[in-house]
């Protein structure tokens, strides 16, 4: 007969065991619910190892904060292939799937947790904000925004944090709709800034130029076209007005 040996973990190793622990438990309730001593136990471990690798509940949830920030932030990275749309379409699954699986851990990141107000905490929500517009001004093949570029794609990442939060109160809407929703929300505000500004309204047309009739936006151009009366038919819509008397057929 054997008797199993529990292998001695080396510091980084248990570190990041502890961080994958308070991760799974932060995903099934708030952070401020969960103990240290329900942290040791899932780890298998007393409580007092486990403020030797970490000073306190604050630190193992800024630890735990920042590799959830990272992921997050990861979710928003496309190969810039085919048409935005479905690059978009495709950033928004992979959002929600997390948002889905850490719900209350996304919410304590989003909104401070129990580390509301702490600068650590603050720069991390602020890293993965600035991670999402950056990866967006990247599809866009934009390096130096206009102000108005950059109102539309950190008032779309805003947008997106802010449906998320919503829908995990209740989940009333179901979540696909929600998708497509945020990618049509972006083609949105894209469209109504062209209205106002010639390089943004060239940046609408060369998106454009490469969406399909069956994607995202023609999707929403379709769904748009079906709220007008069919007696009424085309003429009941205006040309749109470019800064440069450019129109939109």
């Amino acid at each position: 007969m054997t008797t199993g040996v529990r292998r001695r973990m080396g510091v980084e190793e248990r570190k990041r065991q502890l961080i994958g622990v308070a991760l799974e438990l932060f995903s099934r309730r708030s952070p401020d619910e969960v103990s240290i001593d329900e942290i040791a136990a899932a780890a298998g471990i007393s409580r007092p190892l486990v403020y030797h690798y970490f000073p306190g509940k604050q630190s193992l949830y800024e630890a735990a904060l920042r590799r959830a920030a990272d992921e997050l932030a990861a979710r928003f990275v496309e190969p810039p292939k085919g048409p935005l749309g479905a690059r978009l379409l495709r950033v928004m699954g992979r959002f929600f799937d997390f948002v889905e699986k850490h719900g209350p851990g996304f919410s304590a990141l989003m909104r401070g947790g129990p580390a509301v107000g702490s600068s650590t905490t603050n720069a991390m929500i602020d890293e993965v904000r600035q991670a999402a517009y950056e990866q967006i001004l990247a599809h866009l093949e934009v390096v130096e925004p206009s102000a108005r570029l950059e109102l539309v794609v950190r008032s779309w990442v805003s947008l997106a944090e802010s449906t998320a939060l919503l829908w995990l109160d209740g989940r009333r809407v179901p979540r696909a709709e929600l998708e497509l929703q945020l990618v049509h929300d972006f083609a949105a505000l894209a469209a109504v800034s062209a209205a106002y500004d010639e390089e943004m309204a060239a940046i609408l047309l060369r998106i454009l130029a490469d969406e399909p009739a069956d994607g995202p936006f023609g999707d929403l151009v379709g769904r748009l076209a079906a709220l007008l009366p069919a007696a009424a038919g085309p003429a009941v819509v205006p040309a749109v007005e470019l800064p440069d008397q450019r129109r939109l057929a």
